[in-house]
């Protein structure tokens, strides 16, 4: 989902009623799916008592079956553990993705917003250049430069998010800033930093929140997809997207070792897609 797109359901959000609490079992299972990934990254050894990087001899690729509910790899490693141990990889990436994102991006946007003039017309050009290239390609740029590696792949992906948390953060600042209750503080002769403050920055950041949410399951896509192509986390480390990297050369023999991380990534992806739309309803 783009910022347009985002910006627009954000806006359909807007004009549609409350609704009365009600039972939403799609939102109840993507917390369940977010809450249990990030206890597999936090405490990996509570799901599994598999390594994810020792071997078993004579137990390459064996089908899902009891005792290795996922099957195992080429080299006899537990596919299910290996998942497990990978999620503080992934997820541990995303986190400094997202958030370098989050506090560069919403900075500039608020500087921009609050400020004006030509400070803003300048930073909302930068960010023009920025959203004007892919982001898969800006990030293999700055991972090419970098060097490849995990924390370098998520400073990459959170470069490449930054321009979209401006430009959010810029809009909701100048729509605040207009808004009648500002006008007012300013009138009844309220300082710029304390109307700031108290009043723009905790409106303007709400809806920003709510995309952050949005973006954590593009910079899983992301992630995923430099690991993928071998910018990433190098191997024998069990990233998700190195686990389907790993696994694409046995697709007809041992399709077991793209189809599960395969799922995960995608259950992940979709949990935190509903999770942001539903924090960008409940805030409105």
């Amino acid at each position: 989902m783009s910022l347009v797109d985002y910006a627009s359901a954000r806006q359909k959000t807007a004009a549609t009623p409350r609704r009365s609490f009600s039972v939403q079992p799609g939102l109840w299972l993507a917390w369940l799916v977010m809450i249990a990934a990030l206890l597999a990254a936090v405490a990996p050894g509570v799901f599994t008592d598999y390594s994810a990087t020792d071997g078993v001899a004579g137990a390459q690729r064996l089908a899902p079956q009891l005792g290795h509910w996922l099957g195992t790899d080429q080299l006899g490693r537990d596919l299910y553990a290996r998942i497990i141990y990978g999620a503080s990889h992934s997820l541990s990436a995303v986190l400094i993705a997202v958030a370098m994102g989050l506090i560069v991006g919403t900075a500039l946007g608020v500087l921009a917003g609050s400020i004006g003039g030509r400070t803003e017309s300048w930073l909302m050009r930068a960010v023009d250049v920025l959203l004007s290239i892919p982001s898969l390609l800006l990030s293999l740029s700055v991972l090419i430069l970098m060097g490849f590696g995990t924390l370098h792949a998520a400073l990459a992906v959170g470069v490449a998010s930054i321009a979209s948390f401006s430009r959010l953060a810029r809009g909701e600042v100048v729509r605040i800033r207009h808004s009648e209750y500002v006008e007012a503080a300013f009138g009844s002769g309220g300082r710029f930093s304390t109307v700031l403050w108290r009043h723009i920055l905790p409106n303007a950041l709400t809806p920003v929140i709510a995309y952050a949410a949005l973006q954590f399951g593009q910079a899983i896509l992301a992630l995923s997809t430099l690991s993928f192509l071998g910018y990433g986390t190098p191997p024998p480390a069990p990233e998700w997207g190195l686990l389907i990297a790993e696994g694409r050369n046995y697709l007809a023999t041992a399709w077991w070792l793209t189809t599960f991380p395969g799922v995960v990534v995608i259950a992940v992806v979709l949990s935190a897609n509903r999770i942001s739309q539903q924090l960008s309803g409940v805030r409105r």
